[in-house]
């Protein structure tokens, strides 16, 4: 049985919970001030989650490995904001480690995505290639 909405993809669920995060964090008084920081993490959370929305209403396998490999570098961009943040002092060690744990689910799922899709590629190839006859 398929999903039918991108709302019900789990990866996509938690990478709102994500965003929510990250826009509550880039609220605080330094944070809000550092423009280009805050600015680039909000764009890193949304670029995640909306990524995993448009890698579902794809219809290829590579479509839709391309999609979920942009979203997975997001996370990846976000997390390294985050240690900038920190390193700056906008945010708490203990925010730092929500949002930084809060990423790194959103990372796994979205990296369990793209090994699926890797495996379906994979074998479709493998599948196609089985009936060929050799050209004499």
């Amino acid at each position: 049985m398929g999903i039918d909405r991108f709302e019900d993809l789990r990866s996509w669920q938690e990478a709102r919970k994500l965003t929510r995060l990250i826009y509550s964090l880039t609220k605080k008084p330094d944070f809000r001030k550092d423009y280009n920081l805050r600015n680039q993490s909000q764009a890193a959370a949304v670029s995640s989650m909306g990524n995993i929305a448009e890698a579902h209403g794809r219809f290829s396998f590579e479509e839709k490995r391309s999609f979920y490999e942009i979203s997975h570098g997001s996370i990846e961009e976000l997390q390294s904001h985050l240690y900038v943040a920190l390193d700056q002092e906008y945010i708490s060690k203990k925010d730092f480690q929500e949002a930084y744990n809060c990423a790194g689910t959103v990372g796994k799922l979205v990296k369990g995505s793209i090994d699926n899709l890797g495996r379906q590629i994979s074998s479709r190839r493998r599948d196609r290639g089985k009936g060929r006859q050799p050209v004499k």
